[in-house]
């Protein structure tokens, strides 16, 4: 091939932006936007950033930590944001809608058990680079029809979904066009970031009337946000705090409205999964139908503002542990936290943890949660007459040769997300039950793939470190 024929090919060669570049930009837009429609969630932002920086300044062992497995320079941009979508098009469409920011189905959660009427799963990123690079996730949750027991009430609930498209046409071409081409342009990144943030933005007017509002809101508070609107509104974005504690105690004095308890497990020197906190949900103008083609002013409550503080992800066995004593606590006081007995109940919840190990050493040697391996310089003067493999993990940990950094929990607790919920809303909705079971294949039917096994994904993770430890040893 003449050297004319290669230039003219490479001119024809699209030049295709990362995914990680789409994932940040749209991540970015989002808060931007979130931050104009909810001006607390900007003063909330500013609180969890000082409070960050004066964690960073005052520890040095939790700098060194989150520097060596990549995550202190992604604790600014951190965000996860959550969406509730009425239809199977509409999740299926998503998940497309997401792939183009390089996100992919990550676990599967069935909130129906703690009073929340939807299945869900967390679209983020799979790899841990690009986790570092670009830490957007988003729990995208199902409305579950089959769990609405007036069956008039489904029906029309089905038909007001029936006539909605909550993406716009640029989008859907956008999306189109990545799966036949294989990336977009930096062009079309711009036009896609712009189209796809149409879904999640506000809507002031509902496209039902009033009295319809007031039949889903009487069903549940979740299922009216869901159907009464025009898209997914974002209901929360969520930046991640290295002290929930601290964020909570000052969230008053910057006129922050925040949630009585912290959800999630209780606070030790080794974080574990996710705390979370919140500033209640705001009441706000929407206009609604009325029989005359006229509008009426009503109120709607639906998004809040969340921060979260992640600690290390737990095994099955840990997770055991977990579920085993946040429901003892719970049985002890009659269910959820409520303000009148959250002093009580924060009690008897660092109680019951005692018996949960609280020292990095002992989850690692006990197997109750994940971890990072790393390679000391010690590692130099190893043997070089022996082929290491996993076998020998224990013992080069044990001598020095390797160290452990706790694996951060990436992904959500269904009783944590109930909890914001209906405290936020001032809902008792969350303590319904609703019979039935979980759906998980009909999940993954409506979504047009199977999510990717929430455990397995921490499992890879921690061998491929242990792997790259090995080959780095046996050089």
């Amino acid at each position: 091939m003449s050297s004319k024929s290669i230039v003219e090919e490479c001119h024809t060669v699209k030049a295709f932006v990362s995914p990680e570049y789409i994932r940040s930009r749209f991540s970015k837009v989002m808060s931007d936007m979130y931050k104009d429609e909810v001006p607390l969630y900007g003063e909330l932002l500013d609180l969890v950033h000082d409070i960050n920086e004066k964690v960073l300044s005052d520890s040095n062992e939790i700098k060194e930590q989150l520097s060596r497995t990549g995550e202190v320079s992604r604790l600014n941009m951190e965000r996860h944001g959550a969406i509730r979508l009425g239809k199977p098009e509409e999740l299926f469409t998503m998940r497309r809608l997401f792939k183009v920011m390089g996100m992919y189905p990550v676990g599967y959660y069935d909130l129906a058990t703690a009073g929340v009427p939807v299945h869900a799963t967390a679209f983020r990123a799979i790899d841990n680079t690009a986790l570092n690079q670009a830490p957007f996730r988003v729990f995208t949750s199902l409305l579950r029809l089959d769990l609405i027991d007036d069956d008039q009430l489904r029906s029309n609930v089905e038909s007001i979904l029936e006539n909605r498209q909550i993406f716009t046409e640029k989008a859907l071409k956008l999306i189109d066009k990545f799966e036949k081409e294989g990336g977009l342009t930096i062009e079309d990144t711009e036009t896609f970031v712009r189209e796809a943030s149409e879904t999640f933005r506000w809507h002031e007017s509902a496209t039902v009337d009033y009295n319809m509002y007031q039949t889903l809101l009487n069903q549940h508070r979740l299922i009216a946000d869901v159907v009464a609107f025009k898209g997914p509104h974002i209901n929360h974005l969520t930046p991640r705090t290295l002290d929930i504690d601290t964020v909570q105690a000052s969230m008053e004095a910057r006129n922050i409205p925040a949630k009585d308890t912290i959800e999630g497990p209780p606070a030790r020197k080794c974080p574990i999964l996710l705390r979370q906190t919140s500033f209640k949900a705001l009441t706000e103008k929407v206009a609604f139908k009325n029989s005359t083609g006229n509008e009426e002013m009503g109120e709607h409550k639906a998004r809040f503002g969340e921060i979260e503080q992640r600690g290390v992800a737990l095994t099955q066995k840990g997770q055991d542990l977990y579920n085993e004593l946040l429901s003892k606590t719970r049985r002890a006081i009659g269910g959820s936290p409520t303000a009148e007995n959250s002093t009580e109940y924060n009690k008897l919840l660092k109680d019951n943890f005692k018996v949960f190990p609280d020292n990095y050493d002992e989850l690692h040697s006990q197997e109750l949660a994940y971890f990072h391996y790393f390679i000391t310089e010690k590692a130099n003067s190893l043997p070089k007459d022996k082929l290491y493999t996993k076998l020998d993990v224990n013992q080069l940990l044990e001598k020095g040769y390797l160290i452990i950094e706790p694996m951060v929990y990436e992904d959500f607790l269904p009783v944590s997300a109930a909890g914001i919920f209906a405290s936020n809303l001032g809902t008792d909705d969350a303590k319904r039950k609703y019979e039935g079971t979980s759906n998980q294949s009909l999940f993954e039917k409506d979504l047009g793939e199977p999510v990717y096994r929430l455990m397995q994904w921490y499992e890879d993770m921690q061998e491929e470190t242990i792997e790259k430890c090995l080959a780095l040893i046996n050089v």
